[in-house]
């Protein structure tokens, strides 16, 4: 930032990086090799819907772009408590670029027809063998991953979450700031 912007008090906004979400299936690698967690071949965008036909044409033709491959995974659209609506990618557990694919292309199209502001998030889910779970997070507006490990209805595994971190920060963008670690309650998958 130049001398200028902070006169002014202006600053430039940090912009996302969606092409991190292709290192996710190195990070995967790790995450089995050193604690045992494995994709579940479920992936999910988080979104702010918008009303008008223009929205509804750039979700259709999401859900089509994805359907439209030659190994089309299950794809659906489900709403929160909270009003935002996500777009659900279930596919082989083994296809995590594939996976990542689908999702790049979904944050990919919102963004490139103006819906960006309503983007939150893109989450991978992960499980060990004892049922234990958490989602790699991508905070869209952030540009940075974090893990989020629900233990119950409102509580977390914030020991996994920092194991998680510690893990993969030399892999992914992590968010350093652990008050962005959104909690997304009943996110799919997860």
């Amino acid at each position: 930032m130049g001398l200028w912007e902070v006169v002014r008090g202006r600053t430039q906004p940090k912009r996302n990086n969606l092409d991190a979400l292709f290192h996710v299936p190195s990070a995967a690698i790790t995450l089995q090799t050193a604690l045992g967690f494995e994709p579940t071949g479920t992936g999910s965008v988080c979104y702010r819907s918008a009303a008008g036909s223009a929205f509804a044409q750039t979700q259709a033709d999401v859900l089509a772009l994805i359907r439209d491959d030659a190994e089309a995974p299950d794809v659906e659209v489900t709403q929160d408590d909270f009003g935002f609506t996500w777009l659900v990618v279930t596919g082989d557990r083994s296809d995590m670029a594939g996976l990542c694919t689908d999702l790049h292309a979904v944050n990919t199209t919102l963004e490139l027809n103006g819906f960006e502001s309503g983007l939150l998030c893109s989450l991978v889910p992960f499980a060990n063998a004892s049922g234990q779970r958490f989602g790699l997070t991508y905070l869209y507006k952030q540009g940075t991953f974090y893990p989020f490990a629900p233990t119950g209805e409102q509580a977390r595994d914030t020991l996994l979450e920092l194991s998680v971190r510690d893990l993969l920060q030399e892999e992914l963008p992590m968010e350093p700031d652990p008050q962005r670690w959104l909690a997304v309650w009943k996110a799919p998958g997860l």
